[in-house]
């Protein structure tokens, strides 16, 4: 079924690291919240890897460098190379170094995975915007960057510098819960500017010729906890696509997005990727998955029978997407939430 055309999740017959040879995998959210393994990731990983499948980590998180996030993967059990970390560092880079000359000195606005990056792209970051810069670039610098920071950004973009940003995602999963993220602190300089930057990370198309520059994947599977950048940057690369609900989106979110946003497959955590994912049939205008069977009466999502709540979902989300057609879901879907405990 095509990504356009998706009206209910797909299922296969074979575990997923089988179906697929590469697995694009975002990381926070997904193999971890605030620097601590989610569980079942680890293991999960590990046997993904170990049956064939290569795990290829695709984050818009621009702060850290790929040797430092392969590194935090191998401490939490995860073998990790810096090959196999692909960021939206490496990608705004990339999009910078194709529209300036080699040796242009760019205002960074982020931390040392962006610095890093742009130095392998032929750039030399500066710190002011008295340093003569030609561009500006922002990537997340973390919870403890300075509001300076954002001034100095303003300041250059107000001479007439044109500006790239990494990634506009508005939060970041921690520890403690959802905290802002990148797009927040765009947001502060878009306000003081009037200006739109140039985004490279998902889910716009830089981000996803980074990754299949970098991995040189066949077949692969994008796996993630965000609709609005891991789905929708799978949509937009004509990949399938994995939702795990360990993240950033909810049930709820699910049933009620929009068709470029509907993952491929949906799954509680990582272990999703080691067995196969039933089918929703659709008969009589209900949709069936498992013991679970849904429709639309009225203005409401109904459901009806019993089993495992991830297949109720997935019927659920038949009869909403069916119904939206190209929209999102308007549709009161909270009492069959609740009744799955989702």
């Amino acid at each position: 079924m095509s990504q356009a055309s998706r009206t209910r999740p797909s299922g296969s017959s074979v575990a997923l690291s089988e179906a697929y040879d590469t697995a694009l995998l975002d990381l926070d959210g997904v193999v971890y919240a605030g620097g601590q393994a989610i569980d079942h990731a680890v293991e999960a990983l590990g046997s993904a890897r170990d049956g064939g499948m290569h795990l290829a980590y695709v984050t818009n998180n621009a702060l850290r460098t790929p040797a430092a996030v392969a590194e935090h993967l191998t401490e939490l059990g995860v073998p990790t190379e810096p090959t196999d970390v692909i960021t939206s560092a490496q990608a705004v880079a990339r999009l910078v170094a194709d529209q300036l000359p080699a040796g242009a000195r760019v205002l960074l606005i982020g931390g040392e995975g962006l610095r890093v990056a742009l130095r392998e792209r032929g750039l030399e970051p500066v710190d002011s915007a008295d340093d003569d810069p030609v561009a500006v670039v922002q990537g997340y610098g973390g919870p403890d960057m300075a509001w300076g920071r954002f001034a100095e950004a303003s300041y250059a973009i107000n001479r007439g510098l044109p500006w790239f940003a990494s990634n506009t995602d508005l939060t970041i999963p921690s520890a403690r819960g959802i905290a802002p993220g990148n797009g927040a602190a765009v947001e502060v300089v878009r306000i003081s500017t009037g200006a739109e930057p140039q985004v490279a990370g998902k889910p716009l198309p830089p981000m996803h010729r980074e990754t299949v520059l970098r991995t040189g994947a066949e077949r692969p599977l994008v796996v993630g906890d965000r609709l609005d950048t891991d789905i929708e940057g799978a949509f937009n690369g004509g990949v399938d696509s994995l939702l795990v609900l360990t993240g950033v989106a909810d049930a709820a979110q699910l049933v009620a997005a929009v068709p470029e946003q509907r993952p491929t497959y949906v799954d509680a955590d990582l272990r999703g990727l080691l067995t196969g994912q039933p089918e929703v049939t659709h008969t009589d205008e209900a949709y069936a998955c498992g013991g679970w069977t849904a429709s639309v009466r009225g203005e409401a999502l109904v459901l009806e029978g019993d089993g495992d709540a991830l297949d109720g979902l997935r019927a659920l989300c038949g009869a909403a997407w069916s119904h939206a057609g190209d929209r999102s879901c308007a549709l009161d879907a909270g009492k069959a939430l609740a009744r799955l405990g989702l």
